[in-house]
């Protein structure tokens, strides 16, 4: 799978919430490291993603490859995120992959300043452990 096609699939099943979309582009030991949910497997991080989640819109801004030809891409997308509880949580970031030989994702580090997020975020955990 091309790195552009890759991209692609990975932010349509985010876009879509689609767990078993998302899972299939990263290899049996891959790892996420999130800022908001820190480092976890792709099959730990996404359903929990997914759950905090009402809606999200992706619009891809850009994607860039190493420029000397290492297995890594980066993408930088427009997360329009709408937490479960319905607070909007919008925000730029960029993804990291780094890819295996046979062109999953191995690691992924997704970057992104939470200060505009992490209020309503913060709420919403708060809000579920009052249940």
């Amino acid at each position: 799978m091309s790195p552009s096609v890759l991209v692609d699939r990975y932010l349509a099943a985010l876009e879509r919430s689609d767990l078993e979309s998302v899972l299939v582009l990263f290899t049996p030991s891959a790892t996420v490291h999130s800022p908001l949910y820190g480092t976890r497997s792709p099959a730990e991080f996404y359903p929990e993603l997914f759950a905090d989640t009402a809606s999200s819109r992706l619009t891809l801004l850009s994607a860039m490859h190493d420029a000397t030809g290492a297995p890594v891409i980066s993408f930088w997308f427009r997360f329009d995120w709408v937490l479960a509880d319905g607070s909007p949580a919008p925000f730029t970031v960029v993804d990291v992959a780094e890819l295996a030989p046979d062109g999953r994702i191995q690691t992924l580090h997704i970057i992104y300043d939470t200060a505009s997020v992490r209020g309503a975020w913060d709420a919403q955990a708060a809000s579920a452990e009052e249940l």
